[in-house]
């Protein structure tokens, strides 16, 4: 079924509907290949060449071999079709619910994107999977899963070249690319983020709390984000005196787990939620879920996690596996004595593992 119907000179075709993440290159590829537009016409709506055009759809074109890249556009070229630019009311059809739009890819990438700047992290897909995963390999025999993600999300990040491929077969590995890196900067700095210096390595970040809110609230220091390391990863390669490594991987995946449902926590409506309340002052769970959607479901996780931990092991979970803050800056913080934190941090971790060995298994929820 031809879906552009005739046009005669004077009228001019454009691609509408599609979210506004989608490259330029992309939708014009989607035009020509999908829904049949002539690249003359496109070349005369750019104002450029027609080679210009051809130039961009082969450079898409040689592209589908990337199976996210190849699923992507598939799933885009069913969204809409061109409409007449005169049209009132453009003509589209249902939108599909895997596609995510604007925001949501704002909000993904920024929590993603982060994790795979992390040394040795990279994005796994496997076909026929509903979901990609992110994990990290620190060496040790089993890699640490740290982030989930719709296999939407991680075709739209392919199709911005904000990750690259790095083999074929059934489950494809992906990494951040430089293109990526420069994106998430510039997120990052948009939520109104400090600058990101080179590498990450340094750069502090806002996190907005309910008491933040309060302009007679005190404010507390800006979280670090886009570590090439967090500081928990940082802690897990220091040894003890014989040798073994001070934080075992189960630990390390305890910690993980609960920062991954924090930064799921906050890509809901309610991002206010005021985790301070789980620190020293109290144990309060605040807000808590109030829904069915994943980022209420991933704020009743923290909440049974930081409260399971009680006051005092919350402090040091909190601020060191979910803010992101060094040992130092949280002993500081909370007043201990030097080189405590490690301590503390250990201790709050084995009972963290507990509490998912108790709630979820010791390999938690199924991804797919």
């Amino acid at each position: 079924m031809n879906m552009v119907p005739e046009m005669n000179d004077t009228e001019t075709w454009t691609p509408t509907g599609l979210p506004d993440w989608v490259p330029v290159g992309t939708a014009r590829y989607l035009a020509h290949t999908e829904w049949g537009l002539p690249i003359r016409q496109l070349a005369r709506d750019a104002q450029c060449h027609a080679s210009t055009i051809l130039r961009q759809i082969r450079k898409v074109e040689m592209r589908r071999d990337d199976p996210l890249v190849d699923a992507g556009l598939r799933a885009l070229g069913t969204l809409h079709r061109p409409a007449r630019a005169a049209d009132a009311v453009p003509t589209e059809a249902a939108a599909p619910e895997i596609v995510p739009d604007q925001q949501t890819l704002t909000l993904e990438a920024t929590r993603v994107l982060r994790r795979l700047c992390e040394t040795g992290a990279l994005l796994a897909v496997a076909a026929e999977m509903e979901r990609a995963v992110v994990v990290r390999d620190a060496g040790s025999n089993a890699p640490t899963r740290t982030a989930v993600l719709s296999t939407a999300v991680a075709q739209a990040l392919a199709l911005k070249s904000w990750i690259a491929p790095g083999n074929s077969g059934r489950i494809v590995r992906y990494h951040i690319t430089a293109q990526g890196r420069s994106a998430l900067a510039k997120m990052i700095d948009k939520q109104g983020g400090a600058p990101v210096t080179a590498g990450f390595a340094e750069a502090q970040g806002q996190f907005v709390t309910e008491a933040e809110d309060d302009p007679n609230a005190p404010q507390r220091a800006r979280m670090r984000y886009c570590l090439a390391d967090s500081p928990l990863i940082a802690l897990a390669r220091r040894r003890d005196r014989d040798g073994s490594a001070f934080l075992s991987d189960p630990l390390v995946h305890a910690g993980e787990r609960l920062r991954e449902d924090f930064e799921l926590a906050q890509m809901g409506t309610a991002v206010t939620q005021n985790w301070d309340g789980f620190l020293t002052a109290g144990t309060s769970r605040g807000r808590g879920a109030r829904g069915g959607d994943a980022a209420s479901e991933a704020r009743a996780r923290v909440s049974a996690a930081l409260g399971y931990l009680g006051s005092g092991l919350s402090d040091v979970a909190l601020h060191c596996c979910c803010y992101l803050e060094g040992l130092e800056t949280t002993e500081k913080r909370l007043g201990w004595s030097a080189r405590s934190g490690k301590i503390v941090l250990r201790i709050a971790l084995m009972r963290l593992q507990r509490h998912y060995e108790e709630t979820e298994g010791a390999s938690g929820p199924m991804i797919g």
